[in-house]
């Protein structure tokens, strides 16, 4: 099924970022005016958003382990803290370089970039809104964001062994079976999702999910709903996040495979583990969650209708509300990936360390049959099932169940009652959490603001 195809069959072309500029500036395509808004858009959006998203997430994740933990966390630098990792960030600019004399010091130097490099490489493939995707045409979006989370596996492996360090070594080699291994179980859980959709490309799949909750494909069927939490629990291991956080693992190996990093080069390590974080809630998001849109479908309503008219009159008039609806569009799909975010804080800050044998049970003996039986039967319910496809506002009414159901009843069955289950589960969540939060507030702080430096020297001076 060619998605992209019926697309631009129904008259409603989608348009790129690039191909909006290009109109309201009178620009003809070519490849050196390509080149320079490639450039300019990683300097000036890409390498920005990455430290943003990394610096804010070190701030938050503090925040949410302190509170917690019945502490106030960061709350000295700027408003309630917020500057923390910017005065961390100075702190480690400042600080001395240090390679140990038994290093490789080429593999060294080598290792830091080569795991931030691949975090902000997937930047460039998540789809943050219909126009909003650096190359919104690439048909294998998801391979290649799989790809590049892949690599930064070797930035850790290479600093584990070139520091020459056995605590390095150690939590390098368990970062590579941790990897070896859960990569299969990730791999296998978003190919359920790519069955049930059709489609590599990212921007289709959010395309697809365009009509409301009820078209978003974690609730497709029932084995795509299962897959969701079996990515998520892969993807876990895979950022190296607690409870699968034994490539570092403070308690047994010092820092694990940066315990010889100092200065600059610790912090790549750290925004390339947050900036992944980030992605892998993006790819959730895009791939599970709706991606930009709405569970309501006003996202994709409007879209469908903004870019008939900016087809029939490409002018700055047309252009603005396409711009603004992207940005909306971004901002939900932001929101749901730093929820993802929060749910990896709330877990590490939760859930004990396992030891290394049974993060590999783990995964051999639990996540990995249970993603092939999702295979089969996602595979199996797709031959069964019948399904109405194409892409909602464009080839059908998502809200009409009456045609839906003489399409295929079962799907929208299916469909329907996993949102209504979906919906319950998170509205309980979040309930949860907005009542602790609320009711925490009257317990008191283990660590509160500390007292005036005068009173504390004459509580000092009577004991």
């Amino acid at each position: 099924m060619n998605l992209i195809s019926n697309f631009l069959a129904a008259d409603v072309p989608t348009f790129s970022l690039q191909q909006l500029i290009q109109d309201q500036l009178g620009l003809s395509r070519g490849p050196v005016l390509t080149m320079v808004y490639g450039v300019f858009l990683c300097a000036a959006v890409f390498l920005p958003a990455v430290s943003l998203v990394a610096m804010f997430s070190i701030w938050w994740e503090r925040k949410v382990a302190g509170h917690m933990q019945s502490r106030l966390g960061p709350n000295r630098v700027g408003p309630i803290g917020l500057l923390q990792s910017l005065a961390d960030g100075a702190k480690l600019i400042l600080k001395e370089d240090l390679i140990p004399t038994s290093a490789d010091h080429f593999l060294y130097r080598l290792a830091p970039y080569l795991a931030f490099a691949p975090a902000f490489a997937v930047f460039l493939a998540l789809p943050f809104g219909p126009s909003f995707c650096f190359e919104p045409m690439l048909n294998v979006g998801v391979f290649w964001i799989l790809a590049m989370l892949s690599v930064e596996v070797m930035g850790v492996i290479l600093a584990g062994w070139a520091s020459n360090n056995k605590w390095s070594i150690y939590g390098a080699m368990r970062e590579a079976c941790q990897m070896v291994s859960y990569e299969i179980p990730l791999g296998i859980s978003i190919l359920v999702a790519v069955m049930a959709a059709g489609t590599l490309n990212m921007v289709e799949l959010g395309h697809m999910q365009g009509g409301g909750i009820h078209t978003w494909l974690i609730y497709k069927n029932p084995f795509v709903f299962a897959a969701f939490f079996v990515f998520f629990v892969a993807s876990l291991a895979s950022n190296k996040r607690a409870p699968f956080d034994l490539p570092e693992s403070e308690s047994e190996l010092v820092a694990g495979f940066h315990t010889e990093y100092s200065g600059l080069r610790f912090s790549f390590f750290f925004f390339a583990e947050y900036a992944a974080m980030f992605v892998v809630g993006g790819i959730q998001a895009a791939l599970f969650l709706g991606g930009w849109n709405d569970p309501f479908g006003i996202i994709g309503y409007f879209n469908h209708h903004l870019n008939a008219s900016y087809a029939a009159d490409p002018g700055l008039n047309t252009a603005i509300p396409v711009l603004i609806l992207n940005c909306v569009a971004a901002g939900i799909f932001v929101s749901k990936a730093m929820g993802i975010v929060f749910v990896q804080m709330w877990i590490r800050w939760t859930v004990p360390r396992p030891r290394i044998d049974q993060v590999l049970y783990a995964c051999v003996k639990v996540l990995l049959p249970m993603s092939m039986i999702l295979l089969l039967c996602g595979a199996i319910w797709q031959l069964v099932v019948p399904d109405h496809g194409g892409i909602p506002w464009v080839d059908y009414q998502p809200w009409d169940f009456v045609a839906w159901a003489n399409v295929g009843l079962a799907s929208l069955i299916t469909q329907v009652v996993l949102a209504l289950v979906g919906i319950t589960a998170f509205s309980a969540v979040v309930g949860w959490v907005l009542y602790s939060a609320a009711t925490g507030r009257g317990h008191k702080m283990r660590l509160t603001d500390p007292t005036d430096i005068n009173e504390g020297t004459e509580n000092l001076v009577k004991a």
